[in-house]
């Protein structure tokens, strides 16, 4: 059974019974007090809620204890079903969905952060002609048919879209459990005190003028990549750049001093006292998700910076008095997804147990596991490693073929998708252009070599996609396994964060080894409704820590 579901600006909704296809099996039903109705038809059937954008109505439903099982989000799986389509760079809100249906103007997603689907109030109704809740909640029902029409095998992936993005705002709702206190120790420790009037932190102050020191006592500011491009040239070593691993490879005493002083200024930058005033709240740290913000499926945010947080502040990461944080992250996940995708018997027999590049040393390179690893990350995302991807391709010829024919076809300008059917973004008219003189009768050599190389990193890009967007499945399906056997409530165990490959549950220390059952149970129903029969596992190291630093 299926909801859709529409609020109004006094509090209300309307709401109407959908067949699984899209089809009204009921009539339209105005309710005044929208949460509650959520709640008791939650409890009474638990239906698929069918709505415009998570992100815009759960929060409001959630805030106001009305959670929801399961849900089809038009706008994610408008984007889903448009890249499948090859039609990447249409709009893919629920408003252009609609409008597109309807023949209308269709508007750019760039309104969205000011169009709130699902809360007329907020479109501009000249632009999307929306003056009543009874027509949104029609558009609602005749975009959601028509995803179903177009659904076609991308049923398990729009669902699990959808859920992620139910678990997204319940995520932002509960909150990272984060201690303030520690995280100024932390940057104490590392920059100094807390500096005021926006003046440099005391130790990159110190690190500035040791670098200037350096070269000879001439003014240098470090943050400038052109005065230490000049300042190194005087010292006779002219670089490229200054990245890091170019750094790296130059002997100068300055070096390790600008490496340090780089670190450091990210730190502040990005996770600096700014960050903590802004983000941290009430002992929680809040970011707010973007499911699918990533081609490949990957998870991105908006500001916070909540998939990179650095190690050393994970120290600020603390469970709360009497609870634990139980951390599950896949190891060695997209080896094991190549060795699932391509059916190749030996990777998969390498994959089966404990550490994969082990057992593929042990199986095709001597016991190096260095080299093992070395071939089959340059297999999944290109390079020229020599011998050792000689020796990866006698030995897994499935496994290599399989991403050397992903290769091919980004290279020839073509699609592939991942395992659930997650699509890649098409090449781009500057890309065909710029291939163009690889496939003339007689190409300018000059030209021709370019185009090759252009086309070599399509290929490269379409090599990885094919096992990252393949792995994000998995993690985003397990995801919406540990979500649903986990107890609903601030009383009980809560999902607080996903990262790409990892999961963390707050949770009472009682509940800590059932919780970590529960994701050992998600993880092998992932790999099976993902992958089918194989025999390629997917362990999950779950560690019990009073803190996420401990964790690994």
């Amino acid at each position: 059974m299926r909801v859709a579901v529409v609020t109004d600006a006094d509090g209300g909704g309307l709401l109407r019974a959908l067949a699984e296809d899209g089809t009204p099996t009921g009539p339209v039903e105005r309710v005044g007090d929208l949460p509650v109705a959520v709640a008791e038809r939650e409890r009474a059937a638990r239906p698929r809620w069918v709505w415009a954008a998570t992100a815009d109505l759960y929060p409001r439903l959630l805030a106001a204890g009305a959670r929801v099982d399961r849900c089809h989000d038009l706008a994610l799986t408008e984007g889903i079903l448009l890249a499948a389509e090859g039609r990447w760079g249409e709009p893919r809100s629920f408003p252009a969905a609609w409008a597109r249906l309807e023949g209308r103007p269709v508007p750019d997603d760039a309104v969205r952060a000011a169009v709130r689907a699902g809360q007329p109030a907020l479109f501009d109704h000249d632009l999307l002609a929306l003056p009543d809740p009874a027509e949104l909640l029609a558009g609602v029902v005749a975009v959601h048919g028509e995803q179903q029409r177009r659904l076609g095998g991308l049923g398990l992936l729009v669902a699990a879209e959808s859920a992620g993005a139910l678990a997204a705002v319940e995520m932002a709702a509960a909150g990272l459990p984060w201690r303030p206190e520690v995280h100024d120790a932390v940057l104490t420790e590392l920059l100094g005190p807390r500096p005021r009037g926006g003046a440099a932190p005391l130790v990159l102050q110190e690190l500035a003028g040791k670098i200037e020191a350096a070269f000879g006592g001439q003014p240098l500011n470090p943050d400038s990549p052109a005065q230490v491009l000049r300042a190194f040239a005087a010292a006779g070593t002219p670089l490229p750049s200054t990245r890091s691993h170019v750094l790296r490879e130059v002997d100068h005493p300055a070096v390790p001093l600008l490496l340090a002083y780089k670190e450091l200024s990210r730190l502040h930058a990005a996770y600096g006292w700014t960050w903590l005033d802004v983000w941290v709240a009430g002992g929680r740290f809040r970011p707010e998700y973007v499911p699918g913000g990533v081609v490949s499926g990957r998870w991105a945010t908006r500001g916070g910076g909540a998939l990179q947080i650095p190690h050393a502040l994970r120290r600020a990461v603390v469970a709360d008095p009497g609870w634990v944080l139980v951390v599950a992250d896949a190891s060695q996940l997209e080896p094991r997804v190549l060795a699932a995708l391509s059916g190749d018997d030996g990777l998969a027999r390498a994959a089966a147990g404990g550490d994969l590049y082990a057992a593929l040393a042990a199986d095709a390179f001597g016991g190096d596991r260095a080299r093992a690893k070395t071939a089959l990350l340059a297999a999944m995302y290109g390079g020229d490693v020599g011998q050792l991807m000689i020796v990866l391709r006698r030995r897994f010829p499935a496994a290599v073929g399989y991403v050397e024919a992903a290769a091919r076809t980004g290279e020839a300008g073509g699609l592939v998708r991942s395992r659930l059917g997650r699509t890649c973004p098409p090449p781009s008219a500057g890309w065909l252009a710029a291939t163009g003189p690889a496939a003339g009768p007689d190409p300018d050599p000059d030209a021709g070599a370019r185009a090759r190389r252009i086309a070599r990193d399509r290929g490269r890009f379409t090599r990885n996609f094919v096992v990252q967007a393949s792995a994000a499945d998995w993690a985003l399906v397990l995801l919406a396994a540990v979500r649903r056997r986990l107890a609903a409530g601030p009383a009980g165990p809560q999902l607080v964060f996903f990262q790409h490959d990892e999961v963390m549950v707050h949770c009472p220390k009682a509940d800590a080894e059932r919780v970590a059952e529960v994701v050992a149970e998600a993880a092998e129903e992932s790999r099976r409704l993902v992958f089918g029969d194989t025999a390629v596992r997917f362990p999950l190291a779950a560690a019990v820590v009073d803190r996420y630093a401990d964790a690994k």
